[in-house]
């Protein structure tokens, strides 16, 4: 009997420490389960409260703790919330080819001490890279190529240490590339950096000589097709481990530097299309070079260099319009590996003569418009040769190479393997194994490939078994693959379609497409060397079996337990487990609450919980969707990186706006409680007021008054189509001062908006202006009046000096931003305007011994034909006081609206009138507006490198 029972004791302890290991860490399954509530499309086994344990598909796990999501092309939507901050053990996180995944990537996602590697590629992520991004000290893959990320290259990825791969390409990336200079980081410091990958942005500027060193270990440089200005650096030639150049596309000028001809390695030159002048650069001993394009620059005139025809490696000589000229040797096409000749739009002249030994690999010589007299025919040659607008073509010559082929694509389709394809159903596809299956689709991008004969069967055969034999070597569940329709765009990108089929059954499940996605995004697979480096975009999977997937977890546990002890001490046992799994459950219940502070509210009732609100209500989600027609596309009329805004009609019919956070974008729920406690508190005719909220079905959304004529800055751009007399810009300027005023003083708490523009100043249907979106606003504790020690967050432009240098921010900070809003309503230009700063080039300009301080050239012409230039400098005197760089030398706002009424009453204006009666006294009616609380930030801050036009002195 003793026996019994200690043989029980210790199965019970075996059963509840194997419980115990089997249950995911509470805090991850909370981060998990936030993160299930905001995506739509999860997995279908996402369920239990057992992530780790019940094997969620793109969940990794170990000892408990996730340290990996790998979801690519599930047709996932939502956003990146900051709640995935809360997986401290996370190493690897890719959500590639979900365009469904959009809005901005969190300040928050720069706290995960062991990722190494971060990998969105083809989604609909916005707004800027986060500067926090650069506190990844473990990162070794950054792929955020294929979005539609805007802003500067953030200077701290130069802390990144560990970086292998950087990939920034294909987004709209403006600004300098950024390097270091004693005080900032820069991506010079990336030394064990093999990839730079930053082609189809808008990055401009020049490219920064101390960019390079002999101390890189770039392998690809890649900065094609974007603005890039002023010479090639000479110190490109120190980093002899570059074996991809391309700075193709931009406006680059002056000479190619001597030592370019260092870079022995390099097997792909890009120069073509900037205006690059002086001697045609000088390629001997550039023995590895197989493709280079020197098209479209401003070379001078030259022969024919020697090194055409000492280039062994060379596949594609591609040189038009580069004004060289003479007689072509012959031993050019003898060069062994050569396909393709296109010099067309130069000086060519004599008789072309390719020779008898010319490459058996050779296609295409293309010399149209050049000055070739004669041609030695080659019996049977196959090479297509085109000599249209030569000399030995005029007179109506015939001959084949007088005229142009029609242009053809390639029409290669990887064949079937010894077998009759089948005729498939149900949107099957027959495998080249000759099996119906859904395959998993996407297109590969070769963003610089070594040849330019697409034709070539062997070399895209070459590819396909690189593919099997990846995913083979990973047992990955994959039948065949299947490559078609390889064509060139301009970007001289090569792309090809992708079929990948599955093994086993006709479908993959969620675990597969999420593995091969990864294997394709983080570069595991490695394409044969002619191929360069590529990308993949996959489309989203359609065809998962529809049903849950099943766990391959087994047990024995039942076996044993009922080989000892019997039936009866089973039962006990799995009564056990079932009372320690609940009360694990429950633990991780009440981990995943602490999260949510709404959790326990009930909004009709006075529980704990409840946010303390003045004037706003809570809406029901049944409410809001009633009012927007279900938030139907008719009624959207803005967004932004928050989500998306819709005018919606209330049962009492008021006209508001819903700003309807994207899932993803979303606060912690605590976050959202203060802001709209904040909001609801805030009542004053010049500032937007909050209406309401809705807390629910996992939404976040604000309710607001409806402004009817969008923000200041659309009409000031002239996109809104409402003209601002002179007249008109002081009442909206004395309005909004009004509105920050009352932040500043009357508010309870005090409010620093922290984010005053033109964009955040709506007119309504008066022109009254209203001060707007308070996502930055930053409320004052009683301790708090002198400053606050913060983070530093504004927009570009408006930014106070004194503020990002110190990170105290002050209620002057707002005067700051306040005085370039002034400077805006007099210039109607943008603060930052073609890299030039607004107040810096006002300052400069000014003299106060003439009209109008000789501003003239800097004025709205609507403000200089102004009625009264003293009004016009007094206006002028406050602004630059205002942006003074001392806070304490600015005036508090409480002065700025005496100041700016003194200015109307100069002007002969009454500045307690009223505004414009109704927007049909403009001159021309409002139309096409962006709505104003669509939260486009574009140059939004937060945190990090300022632009040198804005760095405080």
């Amino acid at each position: 009997m003793m026996s019994w029972r200690i043989h029980l004791s210790l199965l019970v302890v075996l059963v509840q420490v194997s419980v115990l290991a089997a249950w995911t860490d509470p805090y991850d399954f909370a981060a998990l389960r936030s993160l299930k509530d905001i995506w739509d499309n999860v997995p279908p086994n996402w369920s239990g409260a057992d992530p780790c344990g019940d094997g969620w598909s793109g969940i990794s796990c170990i000892n408990n703790r996730v340290v990996s999501i790998t979801l690519a092309s599930i047709n996932l939507s939502g956003q990146l919330s900051s709640d995935i901050a809360k997986l401290a053990e996370l190493q690897t996180l890719d959500l590639s080819y979900n365009e469904g995944m959009t809005g901005p990537l969190p300040s928050a996602i720069g706290n995960f001490p062991k990722l190494t590697s971060l990998i969105l590629v083809g989604c609909g992520f916005s707004g800027q890279i986060p500067p926090s991004i650069g506190s990844l000290q473990q990162l070794v893959y950054l792929s955020l190529n294929s979005n539609k990320f805007v802003g500067e290259i953030p200077p701290t990825i130069g802390n990144l240490s560990n970086l292998y791969w950087l990939d920034l390409a294909d987004n709209k990336l403006s600004g300098k590339i950024p390097v270091s200079d004693g005080s900032t980081p820069g991506l010079d410091m990336l030394v064990k950096t093999k990839h730079f990958h930053f082609g189809n942005n808008q990055l401009s500027g020049e490219i920064p000589p101390n960019l390079f060193s002999s101390k890189l270990t770039l392998i690809h440089l890649l900065l094609e097709n974007n603005q890039l200005t002023g010479s090639i650096p000479s110190t490109l030639g120190f980093v002899q481990t570059l074996e991809v150049v391309r700075l193709d596309r931009n406006s680059l000028i002056g000479p190619v530097p001597r030592n370019l001809n260092n870079l022995t390695s390099v097997q792909e030159l890009f120069l073509a299309n900037n205006r690059l002048a002086g001697p045609l650069p000088n390629l001997t001993g550039m023995n590895s070079l197989n493709y280079v394009d020197l098209s479209n620059n401003s070379f001078a005139a030259t022969e024919i260099p020697p090194w055409f025809s000492s280039l062994q490696s060379l596949t594609s000589l591609i040189m038009e319009n580069t004004h060289i000229q003479g007689q072509l040797p012959v031993a050019l096409f003898s060069l062994f590996q050569l396909q393709t000749v296109a010099l067309k739009n130069n000086r060519i002249n004599g008789t072309l003569n390719i020779g008898s030994n010319y490459s058996n690999q050779l296609q295409l010589i293309d010399l149209q418009n050049n000055s070739i007299q004669g041609f030695t025919l080659q019996a049977g040659y196959s090479v297509q040769i085109i000599l249209v607008d030569n000399p030995i073509c005029n007179g109506g010559s015939t001959q084949s190479f007088c005229s142009i082929p029609r242009q053809s694509n390639s029409s290669y389709s990887t064949p079937a393997e010894n077998c009759t394809p089948l005729s498939c159903t149900s949107n099957k596809i027959s495998s080249p194994s000759c099996k119906c299956a859904y395959p998993y689709m996407g297109t590969l991008f070769f963003r610089a490939p070594s040849f330019s004969n697409y034709r070539n069967s062997s070399i895209f055969a070459s590819l396909e078994q690189a593919l099997m034999v990846t995913f083979r070597s990973h047992s990955m569940p994959v039948d065949s693959v299947s490559l078609s329709n390889p064509t060139k765009n301009l970007d001289d990108y090569l792309y090809v379609t992708l079929q990948i089929f599955p093994s086993g059954q006709d479908y993959f499940n969620h675990t597969g497409i999420s593995e091969i996605g990864f294997m394709l995004s983080n570069q595991t697979f490695k394409p044969p060397p002619a191929f360069g480096p590529f990308f993949f975009i996959g489309n989203s999977y359609p065809y998962f079996s529809g049903g849950t997937e099943r766990s391959n977890k087994s047990s024995n546990t039942g076996i044993i337990i009922g080989a000892a002890v019997g039936g009866t001490v089973l039962v006990l046992l799995l009564l056990l487990a079932g009372f320690y799994a609940f009360r694990q459950k429950k633990r991780a219940e009440t981990e995943a609450k602490k999260s949510d502070p709404f959790a326990s509210w009930d909004p009709n009732t006075n529980s704990g919980g409840v946010p303390q609100l003045k004037g706003a209500r809570c809406f029901s989600y049944e409410e809001l969707k009633r009012s927007t027609n279900n938030f139907s596309e008719t009624n959207e009329i803005g967004s932004g990186g928050y989500g998306k805004v819709y005018r919606g009609i209330l049962s009492n019919g008021q006209l508001v706006a819903i700003k309807r956070a994207q899932q993803g974008s979303m606060q912690g729920g605590l976050e959202f409680k203060t802001e709209i406690e904040l909001l609801s508190r805030v009542h004053h005719k010049n500032v937007v007021s909050l209406v309401g909220f809705c807390f629910e079905h996992g939404e976040q959304m604000l309710v607001y008054e409806y402004i009817a004529n969008g923000t200041l800055k659309d009409s000031l751009s002239g996109r809104s189509g409402i003209r601002l007399d002179w007249m008109r810009r002081l009442r909206i300027a004395l309005g909004a001062a009004r509105g920050v005023q009352y932040l500043h003083d009357l508010a309870n708490p005090p409010i620093i908006h922290r984010d005053i523009k033109s964009n955040n100043i709506l007119l309504d249907e008066r022109l009254n202006a209203k001060v707007a979106d308070f996502g930055l606003s930053k409320p004052l504790g009683e301790s708090e009046r002198g400053h606050v020690t913060t983070q530093v967050k504004g927009t570009m432009g408006y930014l106070d000096p004194e503020y990002y240098m110190t990170q105290q921010l002050t209620e002057k900070s707002d005067v700051y931003s306040f005085g370039v809003l002034l400077l805006e309503l007099l210039t109607s230009r943008s603060p930052i305007e073609k890299g030039k700063y607004i107040v810096r080039e006002v300052k400069q300009a000014m003299d106060m011994t003439k009209d109008m301080y000789n501003l003239q050239a800097f004025l709205d012409p609507i403000v200089a034909s102004g009625m009264s230039s003293r009004s016009i400098e007094k206006f002028v005197d406050l602004s630059l006081r205002c942006v003074q760089e001392s806070g304490i030398n600015r005036p508090t706002m409480s002065e700025v609206v005496k100041e700016i009424e003194r200015i109307m009453e100069i002007a002969g204006l009454n500045p307690n009138a009223e505004s414009a009666s109704t927007s049909a006294t403009y001159e021309e009616e409002s139309k096409g507006l962006n709505h104003p609380y669509s939260n486009e930030s574009m140059f939004a801050y937060s945190g990090g490198y300022l632009p040198p036009k804005l760095e405080p002195k």
